[in-house]
């Protein structure tokens, strides 16, 4: 500790605000050798937190992939935007909100969605899909089934109420979830590309406008909570989880869209994570400006709130814009028509300070760039994973393929989430093409023949097994999941969620995700144009697995061109692409071994990104060629598990040829870049041939028809007691 410093603040309050020693010292010296006061401490607190500066993984996010001739801005505003023609933009984010939703599951869950949504309306995007990314402990751990529900609810009730449909997403299962689970949450909104609202402020005296609900004494330090590891005071961090109203959201969408159509805004800002305190420090340091705020004039719920709690409080709806002079009126006659809270609570200034006043009293005063560019950036220490030895097929059990199916279709990671998604309204709004349980969700353009296709995916334990290929695995499946549905896969965002960084060994799981996730995007043209990391999930030092979600989007020019996975009728031929030669089948890392074989064992399969863009390119020719009745991509589970999945989407069942030995890896083994087409009998041959023509490997594996899954001469499972098995393990859970 610094000699300069005096006593004011002890090291207890010092970390308890999340700041270490050498950081507050830091601090003191902008300062200029002042300490700050409590306000002052606080606001360096959150802008320095993890959540909110980046600290440990700045250095690697610069070196990821972020433009494209499409791109219109990448990572760096409240969302990433695309340029999808026809004078239209995309604006899309992915979100964490883990450590609030394992605190208070429903609360937790509801703000995140609120919170995503304002990233991307914020911009001039009206919001048009939901999707999620969830991950939960054990299902038979105490606490696993009480977060589901409230999770689910919450998710539920916020995207419901507030009328943009929640249309897929992901829910998983695993142990090292236990004390930390994962609610990652991700929006889609359309713009015009020529109308899209950026957060630099500028024009000094300008007015700094505050917009939405009031603020209250929720959500305070949750910024500096969610930057750190769980203990066993988690509970009592209940009130620094938000209290959301999506009633009140809904309000600020419209009452936003409305004054946007207008020429009043010069820049606009969510008070998202650190609330007041990063709205407006981040809106002026990207103006290169200074801002002056009187909170007295902040709307505020409670009495006798300090500036402290005002700063830092993360209560919900909430937005700060500057607008224009002489536009206050206009503004005001919007949001009061919308019923909504309008204050002017402050102006820029030339000066590069923030300075907070109460009455004649100066609370607070502070520089922001040399805070802003100050702000911590850690080469943290790490450890690269240790390779995982490949498994041999025949060192793996060869289970009979009926059993292993059941067991499989019926597992918690691959048992129908129809118990979820039943919550959720997914066709609110009247353009949901694809409704979840699909390959990508497919959303309309409203009043035109396009549509986006969205996915969320990441496979965590081929993640912990080897972190660059696991990463690059899961940029591939959400790239493979819009392919499969016809579309062009166009740009991603991720949701970065890791144990401690201050542990070599984790440190090294994040350092090969990144690496992973950016040789992937390069090889598939496919960017990062926004994103979200979230650290510390651990508890008691224990780390969750590392889980980097993706959320893909891509364009699907023409309606006409949209398949699906359900088988469409019998007598159809069934097709293999993208099996490579001579494979034997991947088990290392796969649910057969872990789910039949009871382990997690061995390296997980690698992405040839080469192979991959060529097999995906040759399946979105086919189906814009009208050849292709049927496609649905292999992964978790096989291709047994893909093709159980296309006959009971359908009720349709199949006969397989026997794949020869080892049958087990070949039936349930999870090499990557593959997908199983349907065709007309009549044109097997002329698919064949083409796609061979491309080098893509490509094979007949069966044919359509009957009520029954099988394999010739090696037995069958009905489709009935497959959808049977698939749709009874959720709904028995959750009822306890």
């Amino acid at each position: 500790m610094s000699k300069k410093r005096n006593s004011r603040w002890t090291v207890e309050q010092i970390s308890a605000d999340g700041l270490t020693l050498e950081e507050y010292d830091r601090a003191v010296g902008i300062l200029g050798d002042r300490e700050p006061n409590e306000v002052e401490l606080g606001i360096f607190s959150v802008m320095w937190s993890e959540h909110c500066s980046y600290k440990s993984t700045k250095k690697w996010l610069k070196g990821m992939p972020t433009k494209a001739p499409w791109v219109i801005c990448g990572p760096g505003e409240n969302a990433g935007v695309i340029d999808i023609g026809d004078g239209l933009a995309v604006i899309f984010k992915m979100e964490s909100h883990n450590h609030p939703s394992f605190i208070e599951p429903y609360q937790g869950a509801a703000t995140g969605v609120g919170g995503i949504l304002r990233d991307v309306f914020t911009m001039g995007a009206r919001p048009i899909a939901n999707m999620n990314a969830l991950r939960f402990g054990d299902p038979k751990h105490p606490k696993t089934r009480h977060l589901v529900s409230g999770v689910v609810s919450g998710i539920g009730g916020y995207g419901n109420c507030v009328g943009v449909p929640t249309v897929g997403g992901e829910v998983n299962f695993h142990p090292s979830y236990n004390g930390n689970i994962l609610v990652n949450a991700m929006t889609v909104g359309l713009a015009p590309k020529d109308k899209i609202f950026y957060s630099a402020a500028s024009g000094a005296g300008n007015p700094v406008v505050y917009v939405g609900s009031k603020t209250g004494r929720d959500g305070i330090h949750g910024a500096t909570m969610a930057s750190a590891e769980f203990d066993n005071a988690s509970e009592e961090k209940r009130p620094t989880v938000q209290v959301g109203d999506p009633f009140t959201e809904k309000l600020l969408i419209e009452a936003c869209m409305e004054l946007m159509a207008t020429d009043a805004i010069v820049a606009i800002q969510d008070m998202g994570a650190a609330g007041l305190t990063s709205s407006s420090f981040e809106m002026a340091s990207k103006g290169g400006l200074g801002v002056e705020l009187d909170l007295d004039k902040v709307p505020m719920r409670e009495s006798g709130m300090r500036p402290y709690e005002i700063m830092l409080s993360e209560s919900q709806e909430r937005m700060l814009m500057i607008l224009k002079p002489g536009k206050e009126k206009l503004a005001e006659r919007i949001f009061r028509k919308w019923e909504l809270d309008f204050a002017v609570i402050g102006k820029l200034t030339k000066t590069g300070r923030m300075i907070l006043k109460q009455g004649a009293r100066t609370v607070g005063n502070l520089p922001i760039d040399p805070l802003a560019q100050a702000s911590p950036e850690y080469d943290r220490p790490w450890e690269a994973s240790p390779k995982q030895p490949v498994v041999a097929p025949h060192k793996v059990e060869d289970i009979d393929w009926r059993k292993a199916l059941l067991k499989l279709i019926g597992c918690p990671d691959l048992a129908s989430r129809r118990w979820v998604w039943r919550q959720y309204d997914h066709t609110v709004m009247a353009d949901t093409l694809q409704r979840p349980g699909g390959d990508a969700a497919v959303v309309r353009i409203h009043g035109t023949n396009r549509a986006l296709a969205i996915s969320t995916d990441c496979t965590p334990r081929y993640v912990h097994a080897d972190p660059f290929e696991g990463a690059k695995q899961a940029v591939a499946e959400t790239w493979r999941n819009i392919t499969a549905v016809g579309a062009k896969p166009l740009a991603i965002t991720d949701n970065l969620n890791f144990g401690n960084p201050e542990k070599p060994k984790i440190m090294g799981q994040i350092v090969g995700a990144i690496k992973g996730i950016s040789e992937a995007c390069i090889g598939l043209s496919y960017p990062v144009v926004s994103g979200n990391v979230s650290l510390y999930n651990e508890t008691k030092g224990a780390a969750i697995l590392p889980t980097p979600a993706i959320g893909g989007v891509g364009l699907l020019d023409d309606l006409a061109h949209m398949t699906t996975l359900a088988f469409k009728a019998a007598d159809e031929t069934i097709i293999l692409v993208g099996q490579k030669d001579h494979a034997p089948g991947w088990l290392g890392q796969s649910l057969y071994l872990r789910e039949l074989c009871g382990e997690e064992k061995g390296a997980p399969p690698p992405v040839d990104l080469i192979a991959e863009r060529a097999t995906g390119e040759v399946v979105r020719k086919l189906i814009r060629e009208g050849l292709i009745t049927a496609c649905h991509d292999l992964s978790d589970g096989g291709l047994m598990v893909a093709i159980a999945e296309m006959a009971m989407a359908s009720g349709i069942g199949c006969t397989l040829t026997d794949p020869g030995a080892p049958r087990h890896a070949l039936l349930f083994g999870e090499d990557q870049g593959r997908y199983v087409l349907t065709v007309k009998h009549e044109n097997a041959r002329k698919v064949c041939d083409a796609v061979d023509e491309m080098g893509v490997p490509v094979k007949k594996i069966g044919r359509t028809g009957g009520k029954d899954v099988a394999i010739a001469g090696a037995g069958a499972v009905s489709v009935a007691e497959l959808r049977e098995k698939n749709e009874a393990w959720f709904p028995t859970y959750m009822a306890g």
